[in-house]
């Protein structure tokens, strides 16, 4: 086999073989393929989509290119969720150590921002010292001993999508269904969770603009996920507005600390009760939705999933004085509140605009590589729905370039639509599709 051929069978709009998956795959891991084929074969993928079975063959060819974790030693079962990416979305944050000092063990393998979206690594590493490369038996220890892990993907746990997820953020192919099942459900194999709730995002500021779009993605990983033996379910959620009020590294890390204290915004607080309550359910701590929530909620009010939070990050080797106050976490030189041009409704916020207002100040990556300014970002101050007066701060942009603030400014502001009329708020959830 050749990889041109393979290149060029899949412009062509040609199913390819298992055979052909897995020689692409194992190639491009070992070196043996060059990041430019590599490219050529992302953008087919992205402009043919593939099948079912192709979209079955990557995610396995994907899975079983590294180690797959088996932690049935650990513990008899173990719950994960998963976010597509979306604007302001720190609910790992939250919801992980909430579920976990519930009793039910997380083990979670999470990733780096893509495009306009934050990674939840990326908001980890404001906190000095915490690691984000645990190593198999370091996971696994973690794991018994406190019930709970979050960090980054490690090169012997689906190296492939390792590779290819970097690769994907710079070549404009985030938003392939096919590449993005691969991507996520691979992990998820491979890092040996029994029960997966998927939070799907759609919106503006979500990969999937549409939907019908959401729906699709949500549906493939979920048959994928059940093919395997896993318990799924997918919530397909809104985003097109930012989740929360904080986008930006350093600031979501604050947010999340104020919402295991009880604090936070009213949107992203229930965002993440109804999460954690699929996870319950699923893994049958809750037998269902009123019990599951009041569980969640009880858990947050008594603190444990606060000291989860902490344990987890003392475990990882963080500096605890960072969340015990959050004030000593990266902070920004220039601080600007920005008031509102007009008074009126909150006709919208495009969500997009403000992740890639916070990638232009230095919180993203425009290429690989680049390093990120886990201090910068940008503060909303208000909903879709909301009535705003004018000169009232719409905004707080935290930069530390005078001339990216300058650009930041007008890219937010334009992002900002307003209505002489009331303006209907947006849900939260749209659907639920369970495996």
């Amino acid at each position: 086999m050749h990889a041109i051929d393979i290149i060029t069978k899949k412009r062509d709009g040609i199913e390819l073989s298992r055979e052909e998956t897995e020689f692409f795959i194992q190639g491009y891991i070992h070196g043996e393929i060059p990041d430019y084929q590599a490219a050529a074969w992302l953008m087919a993928v992205y402009l043919r989509g593939m099948t079912d079975r192709e979209m079955h063959d990557l995610t396995l060819a994907m899975a079983y290119s590294g180690d797959v974790l088996d932690l049935k030693d650990v513990a008899p079962l173990v719950v994960d969720k998963h976010s597509t990416g979306g604007v302001g979305d720190k609910v790992s944050l939250v919801v992980a150590p909430l579920v976990a000092a519930c009793g039910l063990p997380v083990a979670k393998m999470t990733g780096r921002g893509l495009g306009f979206s934050g990674g939840t690594v990326d908001k980890l590493e404001s906190i000095p010292g915490y690691r984000t490369d645990l190593n198999e038996a370091e996971l696994k220890a973690q794991l018994s001993e406190i019930g709970i892990v979050l960090t980054g993907q490690t090169v012997d746990l689906a190296p492939a999508d390792l590779k290819l997820y970097t690769l994907r953020d710079v070549t404009a192919t985030v938003e392939s269904i096919p590449l993005i099942v691969g991507s996520i459900m691979s992990k998820k194999i491979a890092a040996g969770a029994d029960a997966i709730v998927l939070d799907v995002k759609m919106g503006n500021g979500a990969f999937m603009k549409t939907l019908e779009d959401a729906e699709a993605l949500a549906e493939a990983m979920v048959l994928m996920g059940s093919r395997v033996g896993r318990r799924m379910v997918a919530l397909i959620s809104d985003m097109n507005q930012p989740l929360g009020w904080a986008v930006g590294n350093a600031l979501e890390v604050q947010e999340a600390i104020n919402t295991l204290h009880e604090g936070g915004p009213f949107d992203f607080r229930e965002h993440c009760m109804v999460v954690a309550a699929e996870m319950l359910m699923l893994s049958d701590k809750a037998t269902d939705a009123n019990a599951a929530l009041t569980l969640a909620l009880e858990t947050l009010a008594s603190g444990a999933a606060w000291h989860k939070f902490r344990d987890m990050v003392e475990a990882q080797g963080g500096d605890v004085r960072y969340i015990d106050e959050p004030e000593r976490l990266p902070k920004a030189g220039l601080i600007e509140p920005v008031p509102a041009p007009r008074s009126g409704y909150l006709a919208s916020v495009n969500a997009a605009e403000i992740g890639k207002a916070v990638v232009e100040l230095g919180g993203g990556r425009e290429k690989i590589g680049d390093p990120i300014d886990h201090s910068v970002g940008v503060i909303v101050h208000y909903k879709v729905g909301d009535l705003v007066q004018k000169n009232t701060p719409l905004f707080t942009i935290h930069a530390n370039d005078e001339a990216k603030l300058v650009a930041a400014r007008e890219r937010v502001l334009a992002a900002h639509t307003f209505s002489d009329t009331p303006v209907h708020r947006l849900p939260l959830f749209y659907r639920r599709i369970a495996g």
